[in-house]
């Protein structure tokens, strides 16, 4: 079992996902972002230009390195070949942390190229914890575990989702990436209260935070990641702010993707609101006394 370390975090501020629209951009400046997250599968490889580029930015600015395709609760044994595949890429990088999804997406049929959410039950939780361990061992540090966007729950289900991945967390020493805007789409969909989610989360255990945009349709919200970070979505992250302190944050932005200002203005959108919600700083109001 890995030595509990609820405090793995990314680095410090607000960074956006590196993706390949905004290459350019990265290899001619350095952008206003304190780091920057990428798809660890799109890295893979021995070579190539995503490589190269990552290389590049990673000389300028930190790097988390965020898997889509692992499916840690999927029943099939464990990638050894993906596993070997991320800890060359960790070698290569050396990334701040290194975070994955709570779902599965596997069955022995094949690869489902899903992040489908898991049955909440003691038994998924078992499952978890072992292949946890078993991640955590192989790559020689913690991860974090992002909660998902689901469009069903289960009848049997035994916990919330976040009351889930905080015992998988005490019980692993991984660390949480909560994504606020997963909180509002499972809200929405599911009538569920997103506050009272992120308090069943220790303050502690949360190591980064995602912000993105979604689709409302007649049918459902759908975390889709092609648009500005919704009013209600920000709100959320005020609390979050409040329950869990300024943790760092990424603006994710996947579909429709917009000139790279359009991020770098959502970043500063987190900055000034991770400003507002700063506790002051008493002890130097009486420093300089009255007036």
């Amino acid at each position: 079992m890995t030595v509990p370390d609820a405090r793995v975090r990314a680095p410090a501020g607000i960074g956006i996902g590196l993706r390949h629209a905004h290459y350019a951009d990265f290899l001619h400046t350095v952008p206003p972002v304190d780091w920057v997250e990428v798809h660890s599968e799109n890295y893979f490889a021995d070579g190539g230009y995503d490589l190269h580029v990552l290389r590049t930015v990673r000389r300028d600015l930190p790097v988390s390195l965020h898997g889509v395709g692992l499916g840690l609760g999927s029943m099939t044994p464990l990638d050894r070949a993906h596993l070997g595949k991320l800890r060359r890429l960790i070698d290569r990088i050396e990334p701040a942390v290194v975070s994955e999804h709570l779902c599965w997406g596997a069955t022995s049929a094949g690869h489902l190229n899903e992040l489908l959410p898991m049955p909440l039950t003691d038994a998924a939780l078992e499952h978890l914890q072992v292949r946890v361990d078993e991640v955590q061992t192989f790559l020689g540090r913690p991860v974090l575990l992002e909660n998902v966007s689901t469009y069903v729950r289960f009848v049997d289900d035994q916990y919330q989702e976040t009351a889930f991945l905080a015992e998988l967390a005490r019980r692993t020493g991984c660390g949480v990436l909560l994504d606020v805007n997963n909180l509002y789409v499972n809200q929405a969909n599911h009538d569920e209260d997103a506050v009272v989610a992120m308090n069943r989360l220790p303050p502690d255990v949360v190591g980064e935070i995602h912000l993105a945009g979604h689709c409302v349709t007649d049918v459902a919200v759908i975390d889709d990641h092609g648009s500005r970070v919704a009013p209600a979505v920000w709100a959320l992250y005020e609390h979050a702010l409040r329950r869990f302190g300024e943790v760092p944050t990424l603006i994710e932005w996947d579909t429709n993707m917009p000139p790279l200002d359009v991020l770098l203005d959502e970043v500063q959108s987190a900055r000034d609101l991770q400003a507002q919600t700063r506790p002051r700083d008493t002890n130097a109001q009486h420093r300089g006394g009255s007036k």
